[in-house]
């Protein structure tokens, strides 16, 4: 068999036969992506439990593994109970119960807290809307009388859109069936992921159960897969992922929960209206990073604002206090949490949020910026690896004033200030220079650079000494009168200032 498949005429058929696969199914991938697109989608239907298990699963593993290692074991070894396989065993049944009870109860006081407060709050807005809207229109009634140009502009803007809107409604009313079928299927979909999130979460503790088994299958598959060094440069960039992502991610969680109780106590010292409501909806969208206080703090200005629009003054303290609240989130407690987890400037964050926020929408928005610190990590160490083999600096700050780079290492310019009545100089600094031994060596060097001169100086022969002794070998006699005969000239620069200095003197 093995003869056979070395045949020349056997492995041109093999590779004309895997061309043309390839070329059909590029010609398919070009013409046919929304196939391709639609056979994915239902593959991700049915592996969205899977996907839920998984994720829910990753999220769970750091409170077991503290349960573990901080309860659970310190337990077992004051009770005495010797390493077995069997008490390993109790550990991890025990931790997952434990961590399962608390993703519950979690669960259950944040529905409870909804139930109980925003359900409320939701009900009176509904029963005072009517209310809520005299309000504003008697206000408006009250700024157009103020203001008599500013009222017939509005008329005029106000007509126009009546008609508009009458159109609209009359283009809905015969379409009353398709909004019927519509908001059923919205509420099918929202069931149906509730049922992926129960399958999903009872995956997730058959995950939690066999998490080790499963990393280890994963690094078994790496090291036969890869060579060694390969292998151990994706655990290692995994490992790097892992922290970046249950960093980020657990972190700004904490941060939104205590924002959230924060905000409740300060609407609640202001008597701000359904305080509970205004504090969700702010420590929700604070999970948002950068834009996540603005998506929240706008909306809950305007139902305070809706709720008593006599009284401006609430809205305008509310909003002051949301933005001591990010300051005080932005500048102390954020950092305090966060610390350096992606290790991304403002603008990188900003750059993350919008384009995976454009991509994958809100869940965008949220894993944004840990998925793109990941991509900034590999895109630096890839830059560094490729400096070092060059023997170049690899930190920034080392470019930000480079005016070129040659041989000897990097070079910066520097004009001197012109002033009144002397001549303007430029001057170059070596701010880096490689070593003779392939080896690279920070120094400061300066020098001229419209002008380079050389400082040579000249060995003076030797004098004559007194008569040569006969012990004194022939080759001493030889060298003596070779220094005689010749004048050795040496040409050195100046490579520290200190030896530049005392050049110029």
């Amino acid at each position: 068999m093995k003869s056979k498949f070395n045949n020349k005429y056997v492995r041109w058929g093999v590779t004309a036969f895997l061309v043309i696969a390839a070329a059909i199914a590029f010609y398919y991938f070009i013409f046919h992506s929304s196939n391709i697109k639609a056979g994915l989608g239902t593959v991700a239907n049915i592996l969205m439990p899977v996907v839920f298990g998984l994720a829910t699963a990753y999220l769970l593993t750091p409170i077991l593994n503290f349960v573990e290692v901080k309860i659970l074991l310190p337990l077992c070894r004051k009770c005495k109970l010797k390493e077995t396989p069997k008490r390993k065993s109790l550990v991890r049944g025990t931790g997952i119960l434990i961590t399962a009870f608390l993703f519950v109860m979690l669960i259950y006081l944040l529905f409870a807290m909804l139930i109980s407060q925003i359900v409320p709050s939701i009900q009176g807005l509904i029963k005072n809307f009517d209310t809520y809207v005299n309000n504003v229109i008697s206000w408006i009634n009250k700024t157009l009388e103020d203001n008599p140009e500013f009222s017939n502009n509005i008329v005029k803007n106000l007509d126009r859109f009546s008609k508009q809107l009458e159109g609209w409604l009359n283009d809905i009313i015969p379409n009353t069936a398709a909004i019927i079928r519509t908001v059923s299927i919205s509420v099918i979909n929202v069931l149906d992921v509730l049922w992926n999130f129960i399958i999903g979460f009872i995956i997730s503790i058959y995950v939690l159960a066999s998490k080790e088994h499963f990393a280890g299958q994963a690094k078994k598959m790496t090291y036969a897969l890869f060579e060694k060094h390969t292998a151990n440069m994706i655990i290692r960039n995994f490992r790097f992922t892992h922290q970046t992502f249950i960093g980020f991610l657990g972190g700004k969680i904490v941060d939104s929960i205590i924002i959230g109780i924060l905000c409740f106590v300060g609407t609640t010292i202001l008597q701000t209206p359904y305080a509970v409501l205004v504090s969700v909806i702010i420590g929700v969208t604070n999970v948002i990073p950068f834009f996540g206080p603005y998506l929240g703090a706008i909306p809950t200005t305007i139902l305070i604002f809706v709720v008593d629009p006599t009284h401006p003054l609430n809205c305008v303290y509310f909003v002051i206090f949301i933005l001591i609240l990010q300051q005080f989130d932005g500048n102390f407690l954020g950092p305090k949490i966060l610390g350096s987890s992606t290790g991304l400037t403002g603008f990188w964050v900003i750059f993350s949020i919008t384009f995976f926020g454009g991509l994958f929408g809100i869940l965008g928005m949220i894993v944004g910026v840990p998925i793109f610190a990941v991509i900034y990590a590999a895109v630096k160490s890839v830059i560094n690896n490729l400096l070092e083999k060059k023997e170049l600096p690899t930190w920034t700050k080392d470019y930000e004033t480079v005016e070129y780079v040659d041989e000897s290492g990097l070079h910066q310019t520097i004009q001197e200030p012109k002033l009144s009545g002397k001549k303007q100089h430029s001057f170059s600094f070596q701010i880096y220079r490689k070593k003779p031994g392939n080896s690279p060596n920070y120094e400061n060097t300066r020098h001229e650079s419209k002008k380079e001169e050389s400082y040579s100086t000249e060995t003076a022969p030797p004098k004559a000494g007194p008569p040569m002794d006969d012990m004194l070998s022939k080759e001493e006699s030889m060298e003596e009168t070779l220094c005689k005969e010749e004048k050795l000239s040496v040409k050195e620069t100046p490579s520290t200032g200190e030896e530049q200095d005392m050049a110029e003197k």
